[in-house]
């Protein structure tokens, strides 16, 4: 075994951003992918937006082009399963009983969609969310129009793909155990907002509700019955409750888990040469000390990068400030900072949530820790996400009067150069 192998589980964006990471920085080592999916690694965002919608092919998805791979001597292998790592002789088992050594192994295995144990759950119609297959699949069924759709769970994904199945023409019914959708994430007035965004859109909504049964004939799902009693008429279902991180395997090689595999800022598990990044990785953040698991596209992005440079020996960290976007009818979103140190607190916004062009900000102890931008008209105001990220790396106290004041621009939120 030679020390420069190096084996990457997961064949998901942070996977092949660290392959493509470990290239670029001159590695010349053996690399190999191994992905459980039949597709080449590819973005997850498009799913539930642009390629759900049809407004983008199947070949505009992938990370990397499919030529990468054999003209940068990467191994790919795909439809592969992983069943066991062996740190001791830094090993990874196959499915098919072979064996690949390694000298560093990250670990990118993402994560898996929850599911509900309802009566009626295996009907033909209803099914969770995650992979390009389940995109393309619920594409083919929303595309015609006219379908009732029932969509169970009030977060991000839920919310977007009942936008995706109204834009479609669909009749679309979202169940969620919050009085406000999104409420959990960023706070109630906002979760109004895309609340009364979806409604004005045909979206109709149970809340707060669950599901207790769904119904069916001919093996097909009818109706889902709520956990008031109610029956809704349903040709499609779709549960999007949330995802868990997928750590069968660091566990049978007895990493250090907690809500993830525990890593460092560098992204280094408690085993020596085993490394963790994507949604499976619950990272230390040099930003607030504290572990951060975060289920968005740029923690798999930056968090690729970070690993392959630090199984280089380079001097890396993940310190990057979480970023993610949504969009929606007509509202496009992104978000930088801290969800859970904004939990709690009251926005401070610029703009009309009336007219859907708005940036809210989010303090904790003066200090912004968040920010989202909402239409916010790029002409005016270039960057918003940038400076917005620059506000909360300074961590320059300002005060919620200061940063109500829009007149100034985002530009001079920000300290003076030393």
């Amino acid at each position: 075994m030679a020390v420069q192998d190096i084996v990457i589980v997961g064949g998901g964006l942070a996977g092949a951003t660290a392959a493509r990471t470990l290239r670029a920085e001159g590695f010349t080592g053996s690399v190999t992918v191994i992905g459980g999916e039949r597709h080449r690694p590819y973005l997850r965002p498009p799913l539930s937006k642009e390629y759900l919608l049809g407004k983008v092919a199947e070949d505009s998805v992938p990370v990397v082009p499919e030529g990468w791979y054999a003209e940068n001597d990467v191994g790919l292998r795909l439809g592969v399963r992983v069943t066991a790592v062996r740190p001791d002789r830094r090993t990874v088992q196959l499915a098919d009983g072979t064996s690949l050594p390694y000298g560093s192994l990250l670990l990118a295995t993402g994560a898996t969609p929850r599911t509900l144990r309802l009566p009626g759950s295996d009907l033909a119609g209803v099914s969770t969310f995650r992979t390009l297959d389940d995109s393309t699949r619920l594409r083919g069924h929303l595309a015609a129009g006219g379908k009732n759709v029932v969509m169970i769970g009030s977060g991000w994904i839920g919310m977007e793909l009942a936008a995706a199945a109204a834009t479609y023409g669909n009749n679309v019914t979202l169940l969620g155990l919050e009085e406000i959708p999104l409420a959990g994430a960023i706070g109630p007035e906002l979760g109004r907002f895309f609340r009364e965004l979806h409604d004005a859109n045909g979206v109709s909504f149970r809340l707060p509700a669950s599901a207790k049964e769904l119904t069916g004939r001919g093996g097909a799902v009818t109706g889902v019955i709520t956990d008031s009693g109610e029956v809704l008429p349903a040709d499609i279902v779709v549960i999007a409750v949330g995802v868990v991180p997928e750590t069968g395997l660091a566990e049978s090689a007895g990493l250090a888990l907690d809500n993830g595999i525990l890593t460092d800022a560098s992204l280094r598990t408690s085993e020596p040469g085993i490394f963790a990044a994507g949604d499976a990785a619950n990272a230390m953040h040099p930003f607030t000390g504290e572990h951060h698991r975060s289920e968005h596209w740029s923690n798999a992005l930056n968090g690729g990068k970070v690993a392959a440079k630090a199984m280089l020996g380079q001097d890396a960290m993940l310190s990057t400030i979480p970023y993610f976007y949504t969009d929606q009818f007509d509202v496009s979103m992104e978000f930088s900072g801290f969800p859970t140190l904004a939990a709690g607190t009251e926005p401070v916004i610029w703009g009309s949530l009336a007219d859907k062009e708005f940036i809210a900000f989010w303090l904790q102890d003066s200090r912004v820790v968040a920010g989202m931008s909402v239409n916010w008209p790029r002409k005016a105001q270039p960057g918003a996400q940038k400076t917005i990220k620059a506000l909360i790396s300074a961590r320059t106290p300002v005060t919620a009067e200061r940063l109500a004041d829009a007149s100034a621009g985002l530009g001079q939120l920000l300290p003076d150069p030393d």
